[in-house]
């Protein structure tokens, strides 16, 4: 592991993930990839529930991680891979929100995602992560609060400063493009390669449908007549 993320989702992680892998640390870890290959997730329900992870087990393969859940264990990360650097990815805290609210939490409680991940059992493991480290474990069950959940954020982003060392940290934004990140990573900025721009609202609503269909119809179809 060369690059621990520890900025939240819907900071731009998903360009992220895909610009670092363009620069080599590949493959990088991100939440797709949860969804990719459902073993993770006892591995990630364990460390919710505050049973000990093996991290290089988890991360064994992996250059860089981004987004959640990694981002909740940075400091662990950092203890199990103490040569890594760390990205800490932020974004103006209401626009944060907006987006947040508006993907990962809003759609997946509105109907029929409400329904299928409590009756299909890849997602309902899913959502038993998810709740556990994301929405019960980080905001307490108050995500809706959205004065409270924007505390939240932003004491995340003046936890990782005060635990990370400065020689080994870059804020970033990824607005900002690649210059920054290449220079922290003492990489060669891509020729002719524009910075990805990728997962928008859009791009999220329409991936959750297609995971939808993807669970739920194998589940439907081996149901008894």
């Amino acid at each position: 592991m060369r690059l621990i993320g520890a900025g939240f989702g819907r900071t731009g992680t998903k360009s992220l993930q895909a610009a670092l892998e363009e620069l080599g640390l590949k493959p990088c870890y991100h939440m797709t990839e949860v969804i990719k290959d459902p073993s993770h997730m006892a591995l990630w329900t364990d460390a919710a529930e505050g049973r000990p992870v093996d991290w290089k087990r988890m991360f064994q393969g992996y250059e860089a991680t981004v987004d959640w859940p990694g981002c909740t264990y940075y400091k662990e990360l950092m203890q199990a891979f103490p040569d890594a650097k760390v990205l800490l990815s932020v974004r103006d805290p209401e626009k944060w929100y907006e987006s947040a609210y508006n993907t990962i939490y809003g759609s997946l409680r509105a109907f029929p995602f409400n329904v299928i991940r409590h009756v299909v059992p890849p997602m309902r493991r899913m959502a038993r992560m998810v709740d556990g480290i994301i929405w019960d474990g980080t905001f307490k069950g108050r995500f809706e609060d959205k004065q409270f959940a924007i505390e939240v954020f932003n004491r995340h982003i003046e936890d990782v400063k005060k635990n990370v060392p400065a020689d080994r940290l870059l804020v970033y934004e990824v607005k900002e493009g690649w210059e920054p990140l290449c220079r922290f990573l003492g990489l060669e900025v891509p020729k002719d390669k524009p910075f990805p721009r990728l997962n928008d609202t859009a791009d999220f609503q329409r991936m959750i449908r297609e995971r939808m269909k993807s669970a739920f119809l194998p589940w439907h179809k081996s149901r008894p007549s």
